[in-house]
């Protein structure tokens, strides 16, 4: 498979996109200025105490309080919580959980009352964003993520991820990581580590322990919440997440990301700091790989996916609605019951993608397409399981109810993708009424006017759709030839696909947008 990252930076944001053999798959969104991210350790305080839910609200300095459930905790709460207060309050200076005696686990079954009281000062990590109108989610229970482990202070266990399938190798993988991990530190092995050196292992283990240890070590804990620990950028998480031998390009077109990528794969893959390219080109970098037409596409409550058919994708507080039409493939020469699952199996393909797409979490319910026979109905179920496979987010999925529903259920962490794909109609700006399109290159031509002696340009590039650049251009007398020999300057007609029809925008030889205010 081939694996594509572009990177898009601006003042605001960050966008990456994921393409496997040049279809976009994932899109993610990264604001510069957003500060509560999944996988950040803060130094909290309980704020309030809930009974009644087993859980406590948290203040870490966000608008509104974080949750945290008594299953959360972790069973070695009490040895986390000495450990910090005796740091924070200054009555230790042993960082070094190998050296830290354990206290005994906590009642599974036990109430949020016994452990925690208000005012208490508390180490949490964020395992889901802010949500709608909820604050983040929280746990106790520790993680620090690497490339190849995670590391979970306060355990003994060491798992091996069930993606590595070999019984021979997950035994090997056990065995090297319980005699090289320190004490009172429990290890996940990523699938990643499939096959990789002790060496590997070792110095991640030491650079992940360090960067625990160091948390506390500063010894500023005077200002309570504070951030302790704070995850890699989304830029970085995702090369640490997903990069595997199939990716072949990375392009960026920031220098600054482009550096901070090409230092973070040095260090994590030194082979694959090649693969990393800026991108210098004059059009946007997602219109040159076409990603902006693919979102256009993809992101509306209609998509179309294969021959006519389409899904209808609603969104709710409470859940995700798709719903599977066969559109014009209905006048299939073939019988209902065949047309039925060829549509359905494309369909399970398109949902697939969508989910990760627009990173739809929750309850997902999919109306199918009725089909009567249950060998169809198991090849559907089959199919949905085997493409949701490469989705690296935690997700179930039940076989299809007596009413030809499938239930999803995917793991939820931070708000739904959504972007709006319908514009506002740049030639009437939403009332419904355009002036006549026989004087639209006239206007044109004023603009052309009023720019070239306001600003005194040497050359002028337009941006037009495909179509209004064509009829401009046209002839060998051609509208742009007039203008040229009329106002003798250089006029560049640019066609760009995804503006509107009547949509057109203007720039000086340096490509920055003129505007008339």
């Amino acid at each position: 498979m081939n694996n594509e990252l572009v990177i898009k930076g601006s003042s605001s944001e960050i966008l990456i996109a994921l393409l496997e053999n040049k279809k976009l798959v994932e899109l993610n969104s990264e604001k510069r200025d957003v500060k509560y991210s999944v996988g950040d350790i803060y130094l909290g305080r309980v704020k309030k105490i809930m009974p009644g839910l087993n859980a406590a609200f948290i203040d870490i300095g966000y608008g509104r309080d974080a949750f945290l459930h008594y299953h959360d905790l972790g069973p070695q709460f009490r040895s986390l919580n000495r450990y910090v207060l005796n740091i924070v309050n200054k009555k230790s200076r042993q960082y070094s959980v190998s050296r830290f005696r354990l206290d005994k686990d906590i009642d599974k079954d036990g109430v949020i009352n016994e452990v925690l009281v208000p005012g208490q000062k508390i180490l949490v990590q964020i395992v889901k964003e802010p949500i709608s109108t909820k604050g983040p989610r929280l746990t106790s229970e520790i993680s620090i993520a690497g490339r190849h482990l995670v590391l979970i202070p306060y355990s003994n266990k060491v798992s091996v991820s069930s993606k590595i399938i070999s019984q021979e190798e997950r035994n090997r993988l056990k065995r090297l990581i319980e005699s090289i991990k320190p004490k009172n530190y429990g290890v996940i092995v990523r699938t990643v580590a499939e096959n990789k050196r002790v060496a590997v292992f070792d110095s991640e283990l030491q650079y992940l322990v360090r960067k625990w240890e160091r948390a506390f070590s500063r010894g500023r804990f005077n200002r309570i919440p504070q951030l302790l620990i704070s995850e890699l950028d989304r830029t970085a998480a995702i090369l640490r997440d997903m990069l595997n031998p199939s990716f072949n390009r990375i392009y960026v077109d920031d220098e600054t990301i482009y550096r901070e990528a090409k230092n973070y794969l040095s260090k994590i893959a030194p082979e694959k700091e090649k693969i990393v390219k800026l991108y210098h080109g004059k059009t946007s970098i997602f219109e040159k790989y076409e990603i902006d037409k693919q979102i256009k596409g993809l992101f509306g409550k209609t998509v179309s996916f294969k021959q006519g058919a389409y899904l209808i994708i609603e969104h709710t507080e409470a859940l995700h609605v798709i719903d599977v039409n066969s559109g014009n493939r209905s006048k299939s020469s073939n019988n209902q019951e065949t047309n039925a699952l060829e549509v359905n199996l494309a369909a399970a393909e398109e949902i697939a993608r969508q989910l990760r797409l627009r990173d739809m979490g929750g309850i997902i319910v999919v109306d199918f397409i009725d089909m009567i026979s249950q060998e169809n109905k198991q090849k559907l179920y089959d199919k949905m399981r085997d493409v949701m496979a490469a989705d690296r987010t935690k997700h179930n999925i039940l076989p299809l109810s007596k009413f030809g529903l499938m239930q999803i259920t995917r793991q939820r962490v931070r708000p739904v993708m959504d972007i709006k794909v319908l514009e506002k109609c740049p030639s009437c700006k939403g009332s419904g009424e355009v002036a006549p399109t026989v004087i639209f290159t006239d206007e044109l031509e004023n603009k052309i006017d009023f720019f070239i002696k306001r600003d005194n340009l040497s050359k002028i590039i337009v941006h037009v759709h495909p179509y209004v650049g064509a009829f401009i251009k046209k002839g060998m007398l051609s509208k742009r030839i007039r203008w040229i020999l009329k106002y003798r300057t250089r006029i560049k007609i640019k066609s760009i696909s995804s503006l509107g029809f009547l949509e057109y925008h203007f720039y000086n030889p340096n490509e920055k947008e003129l505007s008339t205010e």
